[in-house]
């Protein structure tokens, strides 16, 4: 392994702090030089006062847009799913360049040192686009070979490109702290620590460094355009100010330590509990439970083809175990798993172990959200964090919207298209938030409009996740003569601006014979979506950042209700006899406890009565069953515990967590009344809930 070089708090330990920040300071006031025509003006405050010179060009004009429609509502895009400081992940040299300098555009946009001189060591670049690898790794100022929309080792976020963005209309961007200490131990350059907490600490203060390095060319603290939020009530006052609202999420594999190695689990809930206060005193306020590998927490919905066996590969060397595979319950099913061969990964399998083969028909992961995960979720709803639904297996993810809607908490945010989109609806009538991966334009016109009625239907706007610096590809060029190609220059889309290409160094980009191959060409996309699928796809997206704050809004203000049951008298029709160490009495599924339950003798017919000890109004009724469930079950209220009403009814019940809404109505008894049994064994609930809102 080659030397680490001093980290920050390696240089601080000699220098101090406050000596550190006055030589960064100082060295990026020297940096930010006047660039000519860029003066700042009390009429143009859109423009910096200095620019670091050389550097990137914006190559947009005009104003952007402030305040709120005459709804009151706030405008403009929203990137659900970027990684702004993923350079800084996997070990370091996994993505190339910087998303800004201190030093300068030609340091922060240089390739990595062993892709010089031909790219023949970037093995990272030719296992994920193929070829040999080999490209002109000068970056400043030529840009000969990269960024590129189908190089998926080089930065696509530098500041000045994020600038671009947002001077098009962008105003939430999401910038997801993402690392897999797997995929960096296997990897052969490394300048860091592996460790994922670690380095999700590194990129959110790099994220507040970037912060700074920007508001110093607006004249000093608070004063630039991308601004760090922690609540949405902070985000809407940026967004009315006409900047950037940034917020920070974490997407990782193994958070605050939570792998599971042969299925045992190798973190505790006291490491959840420190891990949420820490992430949360950083400002995250979003964020996958597991992505790509089985973790302590939840199973994952699969990747495809030979990337989803070389990932497979990973989750080997990191659980001990590959991933499992069963039928699907209902008609949401996992992504087709990996069964392509991936030489490179597969050869890092220990001797005598291969990847085992799947059937076709069974789509599932058998690994759903776990008990700690269930805790890790019940902490972010108490946090009033949004949970991240993408990348959660169908059988995790049902269990996370059914403990969602048992508290109403609206908190769910699908981000770039991994959820199973038959779920939408249910994501919708939550009060959640969805975003679509940044697609080609004709594809993603296709998928934004195949859910236009839901969106009308539950009026909320949409949003993308460009997954910048993401390692997933992006929308490749339609061609100098393809129909309704981008003319340039053009308007953005509130009008205010006019959009021409986007120059860096020497190299001009042209969304259509380049493609996508870079943040600052975001509202180059976003017109080809206006030539190709039309105005309404723009205007959906358009109330993107509106949805998104109404989603997190509605997330702070959430209030758990009171649950009358909790401790209420209860009494049963039968309770199952196990032996004299067991207890399944009545009581059980009110004593908040998820690990005790009523249990039923095993015949139809059964039932749980329960005494709220005066009229309550009642309007919610959640029911945790045990793999004994009922398949066909009424809620029965009364005033007396004698004559019985039934609330409400089903035929078509399923186990789980079961949330039952109704017209409120007031009772001070309440009965669970099983008609038909859905397995050979009785009833069974571990806790029932009672709630008036």
């Amino acid at each position: 392994m080659s030397m680490r070089p001093p980290t920050r708090s390696r240089m601080s330990g000699r220098r101090g702090p406050l000596a550190v920040l006055a030589l960064l300071l100082a060295t990026v006031t020297l940096l930010l030089t006047p660039a000519p025509g860029s003066a700042a003006a009390e009429d143009s405050w859109w423009n910096p006062s200095a620019r670091p010179a050389p550097d990137s060009q914006i190559n947009v004009t005009g104003e952007p847009f402030k305040g709120t429609n005459e709804r009151g509502e706030v405008r403009g895009f929203v990137d659900a799913h970027n990684h702004l400081m993923s350079n800084e992940a996997f070990g370091g040299r996994l993505i190339c360049g910087q998303t800004f300098s201190v030093k300068g555009v030609a340091d922060a946009l240089k390739d990595c040192p062993e892709h010089y001189p031909d790219g023949s060591l970037a093995i990272f670049d030719f296992i994920t686009k193929g070829g040999d690898g080999k490209h002109d790794p000068d970056g400043w100022p030529t840009f000969k070979d990269w960024p590129a929309h189908d190089s998926l080792t080089h930065q696509q976020n530098y500041y000045a490109w994020v600038e671009r963005a947002w001077r098009g209309g962008q105003r939430v961007l999401v910038n997801d702290l993402v690392t897999n200490g797997v995929i960096c131990s296997v990897y052969f350059f490394k300048d860091r620590s592996c460790d994922e907490m670690t380095s999700i600490r590194l990129q959110a203060r790099k994220t507040y460094e970037m912060q700074e390095y920007i508001d110093t060319m607006f004249g000093g603290p608070g004063k630039g355009w991308f601004r760090i939020v922690t609540d949405s009530a902070q985000a809407r006052q940026v967004i009315e100010q006409g900047k950037l609202a940034v917020v920070l999420g974490v997407e990782t594999s193994e958070p605050f330590g939570c792998k599971q190695i042969l299925d045992i689990a190798q973190c505790s809930k006291a490491d959840i509990d420190r891990g949420l206060d820490e992430l949360h005193g950083l400002g995250v306020r979003s964020m996958f439970l597991c992505h790509k590998f089985d973790n302590a927490l939840c199973g994952v919905r699969f990747d495809s083809g030979a990337l989803g066996t070389a990932i497979n590969v990973g989750q080997f060397l990191s659980t001990g175990t590959f991933w499992k595979t069963e039928q699907c319950a209902g008609p949401q099913q996992d992504n087709p798993i990996g069964l392509a061969a991936a030489p490179n990964a597969q050869k890092e399998l220990p001797a005598g172990v291969s990847v085992p083969a799947y059937s076709q028909d069974t789509r599932c992961n058998t690994r759903g959200l776990t008990e700690l995960g269930e805790y890790a979720l019940r902490g972010m709803m108490k946090r009033k964090m949004m949970l991240e639904l993408d990348h959660m297996s169908v059988k995790a993810a049902g269990r996370a919207f059914d403990i969602m809607e048992s508290a109403s908490y609206p908190g769910a945010i699908s981000s770039h298209s991994w959820m199973d989109s038959s779920w939408t609806e249910r994501l919708y009538k939550l009060g959640g938030f969805a975003a679509q991966y940044m697609n080609g334009s004709e594809a993603f016109s296709v998928e934004a409009k195949a859910k236009d009625a839901l969106r009308d239907k539950y009026d909320v706007g949409y949003g993308y996740g460009t997954d910048m610096n993401g390692v997933g590809g992006w929308p490749g060029p339609r061609g100098a003569d393809a129909p309704n190609k981008v003319t340039y220059p053009f308007r953005s889309t509130d009008g205010g601006s006019v959009i021409d290409k986007q120059t860096t160094g020497q190299r001009t980009w042209d969304l259509n014979t380049d493609g996508a191959s870079h943040n600052g060409l975001v509202p180059d996309w976003i017109e080809d979506i206006r030539r190709v699928g039309g105005q309404d796809v723009v205007d959906d997206l358009f109330r993107g950042a509106e949805s998104y704050l109404d989603t997190w809004g509605a997330s702070e203000r959430h209030r758990a209700g009171v649950n009358l049951a909790a401790r209420a008298p209860a009494s049963a029709s039968t309770t199952e006899w196990w032996n004299p160490f067991t207890n399944f009495a009545a009581d059980r599924a009110v004593d908040g406890d998820p690990g005790t339950r009523w249990a039923s003798e095993w015949k139809d017919g059964q039932w749980l009565r329960l005494d709220l000890g005066e009229p309550q109004l009642i309007k919610r009724v959640t029911l945790d069953w045990e793999r004994a469930y009922g398949k066909a079950y009424r809620v029965e209220l009364s005033d007396d515990g004698t004559n019985w009403r039934t609330a409400w009814s089903t035929t078509t019940g399923d186990g789980g967590l079961d949330t039952i809404q109704f017209s409120g109505t007031t009772a001070r008894h309440l009965r669970v009344f099983g008609v038909t049994r859905g397995t050979e064994w009785g009833y069974s609930l571990r806790e029932v809930g009672v709630y008036s809102g």
